[in-house]
């Protein structure tokens, strides 16, 4: 037979390999850094689904947290499994309505950034990315456009994951140069299949193969059978070696013409396939790949293998399984508009309840019919109900802008209702633990008449002014925080964490976590330090990327209460807003105001500082959910539409 579509894309796999060695994973490696302390979730189909099971089984193996891969139907059906997972789709050309859809679908139920990987910079999936808030991109783009089946692209993001993975571990052997590198045990990959031409022989004529695997191994046995099946070379059953003792053994008494076995093996299950294998009967074709173990460069050589190995069967089945002629029916099947035909799932009724029932530690199975904070709630709405306000309070990073590591300006949406609000004399102040880069991007986003209609409180609140004045300068120097300086460098020093320490005299020190560590873990590191040296840990308050220690009588709340001695406003007439309500989260100043909003964490108190908003809107999206149900009056008060927070995911 002529040398094939396919047999064309796998000679093309070196030069992929070598592209792949050297590119740029640093913001890759940031990516799964951030997420060590998670379960993750890896969604694909197809050879993407294979490189979502790579990811998931190097991250348990490096991490040890139970990790899944899921196709996109899995999230789209479930799409709560991104709430509290971080999620990594992963699509070659991004043209798959499917991971479209579960992007869309990941977005409005993960509290933390979705990562999307692909290989296509212009794409339906990357036209997504950019539409929506809180998405990562790792953009690989490769020349090489697989044909039907995923093989160059497949390998490219394999090992740009399988990279990422082992140069953060500094005990993981680094991949060979070139693919001739990789083994199968103790042989290249050409002398395994060499030594499999008599198996494939004999079992393609079968029309049946069992692929049984040491589950360490389970994408490259995944990878095989999706080769095979969409190819439609062999009807392919996987199952790691006890499942397959559990039953499945029968088709070989069954139908054993019909059947045979490739073993997919690495040294911790060879005795148990060995043991195994000599009780099958004599007549059924078997083989095995028996890796040399786990590793990164084992899981790569045997997807290298197997990809080789699909070569073979189909050459003996005289066929292309990179060109195949798909029916019409298929195209059809493939191209089904998902939203169209999936709802999406309905908006839980008592989500408010649950968010400050799960900030008071009670979680899920909940206590039903909790009428004690049901009837807090109806209280909370009724407070706002017929009432006018005359100013409003925003937390700057998780409220108005994506919480991030680099600050930014809000976007042109939250801008318009800011100098809506602003524009009809309505007092409007942000309150922020970052500095002066927020009035340098206010001043750039927003016309100069609006800069004396704004009020800041940086710092944390220690410094209060507006946007237009001069950045504020660091005043007098405190013993205070200079003794936590001392303490959190030489925690530093010890190996914590820590990439940056900004002491702000007097207002606060800022701590700066590597990437990847989560700042809600770390505040206890910090504050027993604090403890330990016979200080106040109170003053301790987080975000989500730091850590700030407080100045004597530094708060956000003062913002507020500087809002109400200048403008003479009653306090009864202030709304606050932040997404950090429970302390030690940084907004629980702001959300003790009795008039105040949650755009994530609730406050503590039943009486104040709900998430009215939707479940599935969190941050800077629950912020425009409230900012759109703001009616402005001409007498500069404003006051929100009470029948529209209680129609779920209403807009």
């Amino acid at each position: 037979m002529t040398q094939t579509y396919y047999d064309v894309e796998l000679t093309k796999l070196a030069s992929t390999y070598r592209e792949a060695l050297s590119a740029d994973v640093e913001k890759l490696k940031l990516a799964i850094s951030g997420a060590s302390e998670s379960s993750i979730i890896g969604v694909g189909s197809g050879g993407s689904y294979t490189v979502a099971s790579l990811l998931c089984n190097l991250h348990e193996a490096y991490t040890g947290r139970v990790s899944r891969p899921s196709t996109p139907l899995e999230l789209i059906c479930n799409p709560t499994l991104a709430s509290s997972s971080p999620v990594f789709l992963i699509s070659a050309e991004g043209k798959n309505p499917d991971i479209v859809e579960a992007l869309q679908r990941a977005r409005l139920h993960s509290s933390r950034t979705v990562h999307v990987l692909t290989n296509r910079a212009n794409s339906r999936l990357m036209e997504c990315v950019q539409s929506l808030t809180d998405i990562t991109p790792y953009i690989f783009e490769l020349a090489n456009k697989d044909g039907y089946l995923a093989t160059n692209s497949l390998l490219l993001d394999a090992v740009l994951i399988a990279r990422a993975y082992g140069e953060l571990d500094r005990a993981t052997e680094n991949l060979p140069d070139t693919v001739d590198g990789l083994k199968i045990g103790e042989h290249s990959i050409a002398e395994w299949l060499d030594g499999a031409s008599s198996f494939v022989r004999q079992a393609a004529p079968r029309k049946g193969i069992i692929v049984v695997y040491s589950p360490l191994l389970r994408p490259v046995a995944a990878d095989l059978e999706s080769k095979l099946s969409e190819a439609a070379l062999m009807y392919c059953q996987f199952a790691d070696l006890r499942s397959f003792a559990h039953g499945r053994h029968l088709w070989l008494a069954e139908r054993p013409d019909d059947c045979s076995i490739l073993a997919i093996t690495e040294p911790g299950l060879e005795q148990l396939w060995d043991r195994m294998r000599g009780l099958l009967p004599t007549h059924v074709p078997t083989y095995t790949m028996a890796l040399g173990g786990a590793a990164p460069k084992d899981l790569l050589a045997g997807l290298l293998a197997q990809m080789q190995l699909v070569s073979m069967i189909a050459s003996e089945l005289r066929k292309d399984p990179g060109k195949p002629d798909v029916p019409e029916f298929g195209r059809a099947v493939y191209y089904v508009d998902l939203p169209e035909v999936i709802p999406t799932p309905r908006e839980i009724e008592d989500h408010s309840e649950r968010s400050k029932s799960e900030a008071l530690g009670a979680r899920w199975p909940l206590i039903s019919a909790n009428g004690v904070m049901r009837r807090a709630l109806e209280n909370f709405k009724a407070g706002f109900q017929n009432r006018e306000f005359r100013a409003i309070v925003f937390d700057y990073d998780g409220t108005l802008c994506s919480s991030q590591r680099n600050d930014g300006p809000p976007s042109e949406a939250v801008l318009e209702h800011i100098k809506r609000l602003a524009s009809s004399g309505v007092a409007v102040g942000i309150a922020s633990g970052r500095g002066g880069s927020i009035q340098e991007h206010l001043q750039t986003a927003l016309d100069e008449a609006y800069w004396p209609l704004i009020r800041l409180g940086l710092y944390n609140g220690g410094w209060i002014g507006h946007v237009g004045p001069p950045t504020p300068t660091p005043g007098d120097t405190s013993e205070f925080l200079s003794h936590v300086r001392r303490i959190v460098g030489r925690l530093q020093a010890l190996g914590v964490p820590i990439e940056q320490i900004r002491a702000t005299h007097p207002y606060q020190v800022s701590v700066r976590f590597k990437e990847g560590v989560h700042a809600e873990n770390m505040w206890f590191v910090i504050a027993d330090a604090l403890r330990q040296a016979g200080l106040d840990p109170s003053t301790v308050v987080r975000s989500k990327h730091s850590v700030d220690i407080l100045g004597k009588g530094v708060s956000k709340s003062h913002l507020v209460a500087r809002i109400v001695q200048e403008s003479k406003i009653d306090p009864y007439e202030v709304v606050s807003m932040g997404d950090q309500g429970a302390w030690p989260g940084n907004d629980a100043s702001l959300l003790e105001h009795r008039f105040s909003l949650s755009v994530d964490t609730p406050s503590r108190r039943i009486d104040r500082g709900w998430k009215l908003a939707p479940q599935n809107k969190r941050d800077v999206d629950a912020t425009l959910w409230y900012l759109d149900r703001i009616d402005v009056s001409s007498r500069g008060t404003f006051s929100f539409r009470l029948d529209q927070f209680d129609s779920g995911g209403a807009t």
